[in-house]
């Protein structure tokens, strides 16, 4: 790889620093130091992930619980995350945990074969926790293990509870849900928690109701429970897992993922019931929570909450899948409900940069900044590369390709070159882990960096110094105080725990000067034998970056969104339809500038 050119050397002229903001927007993944993995330590497999979280809000603070990450994330105003060691921690790790707030403390269980702890505390923000249970009871019905794996009772259930979620309706009952499986059903219960006991770890919860089946999938009427990615996989069995329950307007919105967390299709579906062990009905705009499209990929097994202001949020899982087909990240996305009940959750732009208001959200009003995607395909210029790892995969908007540098050195660098001078409002940084070589969590492990601005490549400013910074950042977001225009950014690497330097992406996000693009024309959409299918296309847009194409219900609700790029066919086969559910279906373009207004809708019939 040849030298930079000298007026791009490493040497720094004196021009104004441009100072970090007190940041109030975060982007997709969410940038929590993501925890390497251990569980394929001895098959040298080595990568950060994170899934399956669930976030409540305990006193003034936000609590983010995750699979297999010894501690857990807490947060103030949902945009910086701290993470918490706690003092007691199952060996294993958590898996799916579930978790709920009631009686004045946080409880937290972890996915299980059989009776584990269930544990408390009323100070989560030191890491303070106990038992509330040492052992919970077993599920009555289902098979049971011993210490040794023998089956000392077979039962017509499956061992559990796997994948929980908690639940406490407005009477202070609480219940059970749990189940992941390509053949089982989801299943519910009423948990007694015994609250009022002072019998310390020893006391006894116990099933108040008999566990009921109440959920399967059905992915020969809806097309998103298909596996697969975008749903090609045919007849293979599909998961469903990931229970989480929220009540609104006096009804029971029970949330599931499916059909995989492997493929760029997860995605959380819902159904709505009048008690919290049903009977529940299938939502007709299913899948509620989806994104199949652009740089993160998935939204499914996650949770509902409120922030303190009464908006209404939903969290998922973001497929990644190089080294392993579990390598994933957490995602995170406004939602609500319509006044008759529907439940939506907005993934539109969704890993572009999102706002976290300071105020109760009006109808109708976006967390989107409008910043948009500056970096897209744009010229890089590295200081060296590993073979087939070259600069231009910086800048494809593909998490699943990557620049290595021969050396992971201090020094090493990147510049990229926006072509012109738009206005800079952020940057993020997404690493990836090239045989990186670690496993669980290193004092060594934090992600240190210096972004830097120019006009001209000669005279540069600091956008963000984290030379000194003592945690990984792996999808690390920087929000700039002042935006300011620029036409190069350049990386100087510092520091990464990692084996080898390297990233996926450096995506940069601000306004370019000129008006936004022009609704794109000839919009068809035509539904195929196959009704959970349709083809749509559309005239391509001169000089769009990418486009939505958008579907829901009514046009007053299109809710879902596919994200696709300009260098992608302008025709597609959306194969995530419910059979006799018609939809209206519209298109809209972007680019640096801005997007476009909708194109004209079209309606696809049952």
């Amino acid at each position: 790889m040849p030298r930079l050119p000298l007026f791009l050397a490493l040497t720094v002229a004196a021009a104004p620093a441009v100072t970090l903001a007190a940041q109030h927007t975060y982007a997709n993944p969410l940038d929590i130091d993501y925890r390497y993995s251990w569980e394929q330590m001895n098959e040298a497999i080595s990568y950060r992930t994170g899934a399956d979280p669930a976030v409540v809000r305990y006193g003034d603070a936000y609590y983010l619980f995750q699979t297999l990450a010894d501690g857990y994330w807490m947060s103030k105003d949902l945009v910086h995350w701290a993470f918490v060691k706690p003092d007691h921690w199952p060996y294993d790790g958590h898996v799916a945990p579930a978790t709920l707030v009631a009686d004045g403390k946080l409880f937290l269980m972890q996915s299980a074969f059989g009776p584990r702890p269930m544990m408390v505390s009323t100070d989560p923000a030191h890491g303070r926790w106990t038992f509330w249970t040492r052992s919970l009871p077993f599920i009555p019905g289902a098979t049971q293990y011993d210490e040794s794996g023998k089956v000392p009772v077979k039962g017509k259930l499956p061992p559990g509870p796997w994948d929980p979620g908690l639940f406490q309706d407005d009477d202070g009952k609480v219940y059970l849900y749990w189940g992941s499986s390509d053949t089982l059903p989801l299943y519910g219960a009423q948990l007694d928690m015994n609250f009022g006991s002072n019998e310390g770890e020893g006391k006894r919860l116990a099933f108040v109701t008999t566990p009921k089946a109440f959920i399967y999938l059905d992915p020969a009427n809806h097309g998103w429970e298909r596996f697969g990615p975008d749903h090609t996989m045919g007849d293979k069995p599909a998961y469903i897992e990931g229970s989480w329950m929220n009540k609104h307007g006096g009804r029971y919105y029970f949330q599931y993922g499916g059909p995989g967390t492997e493929y760029n299709v997860y995605g959380t579906g819902v159904y709505v019931g009048s008690s919290p062990l049903g009977p529940f009905e299938y939502a007709p705009y299913n899948p509620v929570g989806y994104k199949p499209g652009g740089f993160v990929t998935g939204a499914g097994h996650g949770s509902t909450f409120d922030d303190a202001y009464g908006n209404t949020w939903n969290t998922g899982t973001a497929w990644l899948g190089v080294n392993w087909k579990f390598e994933r990240r957490v995602d995170m996305f406004p939602a609500g409900w319509h006044d008759d009940g529907q439940m939506w959750v907005d993934t539109r732009f969704g890993d572009f940069p999102q706002r976290i208001p300071d105020h109760k959200l009006r109808d109708g009003e976006s967390t989107f900044t409008g910043w948009m995607l500056l970096s897209y395909r744009k010229k890089a210029t590295v200081s060296s590369a590993l073979d087939g790892h070259p600069a231009s995969n910086l800048t494809d908007e593909d998490p699943r390709t990557f620049w290595v540098a021969k050396e992971n050195r201090a020094g090493e660098s990147v510049v990229l070159d926006l072509g012109g001078t738009p206005i800079v409002r952020a940057v993020q940084v997404n690493y990836a882990d090239y045989e990186s070589g670690r496993y669980g969590d290193a004092p060594d492990l934090v992600t240190q960096f210096v972004l830097e601005g120019s006009v001209d490549g000669k005279a540069w400013s600091t956008l963000a110094d984290l030379s000194a910074s003592d945690r990984d950042r792996p999808n690390a977001y920087i929000e700039l105080e002042k935006p300011a225009r620029f036409r190069f950014i350049r990386y100087v690497h510092k520091h990464v725990g990692a084996k080898h330097l390297a990233i996926s992406d450096i995506r940069v996000f601000g306004n370019a000067d000129g008006p936004t693009p022009a609704a794109p024309t000839d919009v068809r959409a035509v539904r195929g034998a196959d009704t959970r299918e349709a083809t749509i296309s559309w005239k391509p847009v001169p000089g769009a970056v990418g486009y939505n194409i958008r579907w829901g219900l009514a046009a007053g609700r299109l809710h879902s969104t596919y994200q696709r790029f300009a260098d992608q066919p302008t025709s597609f086969t959306l194969r995530s339809l419910n059979r006799g559910v018609r939809y209206v279906v519209v298109v809209e373009s972007f680019d640096e500038h801005g997007v476009s207004e909708l194109s004209q809708s079209v309606e696809l019939p049952p």
